[in-house]
């Protein structure tokens, strides 16, 4: 079997067997990650140095392979036979070449079918303002985003912008017209793709991760004029998303940010994939809407109080990471064992769950 029958193969068993992660690496079997665990394909012989050379540069485009042999590392996507989606990372490893390959349902599921909270909708009907999906790396940031561009797509008649490294989900023009921009493909950098946006006449903006002062900074003043933004942040909650924006900024410009945040945040959901009974995962989330005491504390730099209002803001929608993880124990879908190991403070959760 040649080499690209044999990747083709790999890439079959990863759909069949609805794995997460597919990982190529010299001296291992292929090794798949099932449900959050690696599963080496012991059928498989170990891979040598040119099996991994090949499947990584059978994936690439020629300019591609260029940028991989000056950087060292890159990321793509991959569309395997209209079938699936991979977001692929080749990188460098004792000299030999490594291939991490992250498989992406072809089919964008919705906020219910993701079992996200319902308030979630809300942000969808919003015409203006800043929406901030949060969370460690592989914790269904990407899933939860095109989940509620999805849902526009299905029920407005508007331009939506997507800024992404790579493009993962790929929309399918509903109500709405999508254009879907990859950097260093379609752009050279989110700041770039996010000045051009002005005058491309867009109402929804997504972007796929805000990495430096620049992307923020024109993200808050995109929010400020009239559009809805949706982005992401490798953040654990709402209040570390605050500080994390606020303090990319010089001290000067500080409370100006603050002011700006206040004005225009409309909501943070921070999430964590919790192994379910059942098999698989669910998300657990903390979702903070910015009320007027909540966009007061965010004025005023009182970031730490934050938490408590979320915890009696059930009201406003509002959902504390601890209140999600009880319903979820309580529900049957998750174990008081994991509810505990994954909560920031399992002292308040078990007195939550007495």
């Amino acid at each position: 079997m040649n080499h690209s029958e044999r990747l083709k193969k790999l890439l079959e068993k990863a759909i069949q067997e609805n794995a997460s992660d597919l990982h190529l690496s010299v001296e291992h079997p292929p090794i798949l990650r099932i449900t959050g665990k690696l599963i080496p394909l012991i059928k498989e012989e170990k891979l040598m140095p040119e099996n991994t050379e090949s499947f990584a540069f059978s994936l690439m485009t020629n300019i591609q392979k260029e940028e991989f042999l000056r950087k060292k590392e890159i990321d793509f996507s991959y569309d395997f036979e209209g079938r699936a989606r991979f977001r692929i990372n080749v990188f460098f490893q004792r000299g030999w070449i490594s291939v991490s390959l992250r498989l992406i349902p072809k089919k964008i599921r919705t906020i219910e079918e993701l079992n996200l909270p319902a308030v979630l909708h809300r942000f969808t009907e919003k015409t203006q303002g800043f929406v901030l999906i949060t969370g460690a790396s592989s914790q269904g940031k990407s899933t939860t985003l095109a989940a509620l561009i999805n849902e526009i797509n299905h029920t407005k008649p508007c331009h939506i912008i997507t800024i992404e490294d790579p493009i993962e989900y790929v929309f399918e023009d509903d109500k709405a017209i999508v254009d879907q921009r990859e950097v260093y493909q379609d752009t050279l950098s989110f700041a770039q793709a996010l000045k051009s946006t002005f005058r491309q006449d867009p109402n929804v903006i997504m972007v796929g991760e805000m990495r430096d002062l620049e992307t923020m900074s024109i993200t808050l003043t995109a929010a400020e004029t009239g559009h809805l933004i949706f982005a992401t942040l490798h953040t654990n909650s709402a209040a570390q998303s605050i500080h994390r924006i606020v303090d990319v900024f010089p001290s000067e410009q500080q409370n100006q940010i603050r002011s700006q945040l206040s004005g225009t945040l409309l909501a943070v959901v921070s999430q964590r994939l919790i192994p379910r009974l059942k098999g698989g995962f669910i998300p657990s989330c903390e979702v903070m809407t910015c009320t007027s005491a909540i966009a007061n504390l965010i004025r005023e730099n009182k970031i730490h109080e934050i938490p408590a209002v979320i915890e009696t803001s059930k009201k406003a929608g509002m959902i504390s990471f601890n209140r999600s993880l009880a319903d979820l124990v309580r529900k049957g879908e998750i174990s008081l064992h994991d509810a505990l190991f994954y909560s920031f403070s399992p002292v308040e959760l078990k007195s939550m769950l007495k």
